[in-house]
């Protein structure tokens, strides 16, 4: 998707939200940072004086859940840790992107890095492997319900490690002892702890949540370009947009929408042409674009503070405090601020496709457009964009049952000794249908818009919208009954690969 090819340092302390999109979808390149080295040996040395000691620790020398009061003999530590990591494999259903599997990696072996799961360095470092050699572990989408983190997945991550898995090669599954052994990787070997400390956390669901935060950042700046697209094509007012409004509410993403107004519609001879019209307002779904679209804006900007502090997380358990002699039996691998945030993004976001829909109609409308229906030259012997507002309305009712939340429900597991879970995954796999539905819908919109601007010739749009008409007019043709989807997939693909923001940016500077 994008080149960002730069070197990525892990020590469980500073990696940010960007980073794992620059390791997930643009290949760069990871490393332990040398100041973690010394924290991770700490915190192993501190697990083997408690193995070499009489102490009885959960998950270092016992069962594990409802059978933590099981001790474990010394001579047995290693297959225990390999029976945990196979009894997990339960995931199934789709398998997660590679993207997906790239970030939960990453995440995997930042947390790791902290220093206070005990691992040995060498098990963060065959993750970083597996990661620089682009291979591709196979990881089910479904199994998790976030509560001891996300087990299933990350023992399916764990089970390629030690080669008892599969990855993906060529679209087909090959066995993990075959595929590590062709890319001269030597499988791991488990010791006291580390299975435990491979699949306690977040990872499944934080990875799917950052990967549609770092998107989302960016179908906002696109909703208000296809927002002030629409406002143009069916000749609104701008006055909605004037600063002096947002002055006296001033949340920030209402601020910062209306300033991304301001700098697409400069210079419109579209809105000059009507100044003496006798339109008072415009419908809610274009006067009310700063408080729709900026409420969404502040939702994201909750759920990225919220997904930015558990990428430096410790989410194991136990976790150790070897300056301060502790190993204590904790819940931070439980998954729901990672549900709440992500539940509540959900929400924020399908207020997007609502009201891009709602858009879409009125430039189909002429009772509100003044424009063709449907904007077809001949209605009734051609239908138009007549589809395109029913293929929208289609994806904006789905969004609505995804919106549902996942966090509200729990579930008690394990003999009811985890008896209060986060649905947390399912919180996140919800959320990446919205964010991919949105980005649709909003293909759709602008290739609305930009056809209704024709009709508008020779008046031309503020600078930022005229950007994307002259930049689509050299690919899509003008108006005739075809099948539109081709339009809207070309505008999707300028979309997911940033040149239409980048082309606009350009122009107009760069948006909020």
């Amino acid at each position: 998707m994008f080149k960002m090819k730069n070197k990525i340092f892990l020590d469980g302390e500073i990696l940010k939200l960007s980073d794992v999109e620059k390791v997930s979808l643009g290949g760069a390149k990871v490393s332990i940072s040398p100041q973690a080295i010394s924290k991770i040996q700490n915190g192993r040395k501190f697990i083997e004086n408690i193995i070499d000691g009489k102490h009885i620790v959960y998950g270092v020398n016992t069962g594990f859940g409802h059978l933590s009061n099981k001790k474990i003999k010394n001579n047995e530590l290693a297959q225990l840790q390999k029976n945990l990591i196979r009894s997990h494999c339960t995931g199934i259903g789709n398998i997660c992107s590679k993207e997906v599997v790239r970030a939960m990696m990453l995440l995997r072996a930042n947390t790791l890095a902290k220093g206070n799961s005990g691992v040995r360095l060498e098990v963060i470092e065959k993750i970083i492997e597996l990661l620089n050699k682009d291979t591709y572990p196979i990881i089910y989408e479904q199994g998790s319900v976030g509560a001891s983190g996300d087990l299933a997945p990350l023992a399916q991550l764990a089970l390629c490690l030690i080669g008892e898995g599969e990855f993906l090669e060529n679209g087909a599954p090959v066995p993990a002892k075959k595929y590590l052994s062709k890319k001269k990787i030597k499988p791991l070997v488990l010791y006291a702890k580390e299975g435990i400390s491979l699949i306690n956390g977040t990872q499944q669901m934080t990875a799917v949540g950052a990967l549609c935060i770092e998107k989302a950042k960016r179908l906002l700046k696109i909703a208000d370009i296809a927002g002030a697209m629409s406002l143009e094509a069916v000749k609104g007012s701008h006055k909605a947009f004037d600063e002096d409004i947002m002055r006296v509410r001033p949340h920030p993403g209402a601020l910062e929408c209306a300033a991304n107004f301001k700098k697409l519609l400069k210079k419109s001879h579209v809105h000059k042409s009507h100044k003496k019209c006798e339109k008072i307002q415009d419908a809610y779904s274009l006067r009310c674009i700063p408080q729709v679209h900026g409420a969404v804006r502040d939702v994201l900007s909750f759920s990225e503070k919220i997904l930015s502090i558990e990428l430096n997380s410790a989410v194991d358990n136990p976790l150790i405090f070897p300056d301060k002699n502790k190993v204590l039996s904790c819940g931070n691998f439980h998954g729901q601020p990672i549900a709440y945030a992500l539940d509540s993004l959900s929400i924020a976001l399908t207020g997007i496709s609502n009201i891009s829909e709602r858009r879409i109609e009125k430039i189909m409308n002429p009772a509100y457009s003044e424009l063709p229906p449907f904007l077809s030259k001949h209605p009734g012997l051609e239908s138009g964009l007549m589809m395109v507002q029913v293929s929208a309305a289609a994806l904006a009712s789905e969004n609505k049952v995804h919106a549902a939340p996942a966090s509200v429900d729990t579930i008690p597991t394990s003999m009811d000794k985890e008896d209060h879970v986060s649905m947390g995954p399912i919180a996140a796999f919800k959320l990446e249908k919205i964010v991919n539905n949105i980005e649709k819908i909003l293909s759709m919109e602008i290739l609305c818009s930009y056809l209704a601007l024709h009709w508008l010739t020779p008046l031309k749009a503020g600078v930022g919208v005229d950007c994307v008409f002259q930049f689509l007019k050299d690919k899509i043709p003008d108006i005739y009954d075809r099948p539109f989807n081709k339009d809207f997939l070309l505008i999707q693909n300028l979309i997911q690969d940033n040149s239409l923001l980048k082309k606009i940016e350009k122009k107009v500077g760069a948006l909020f």
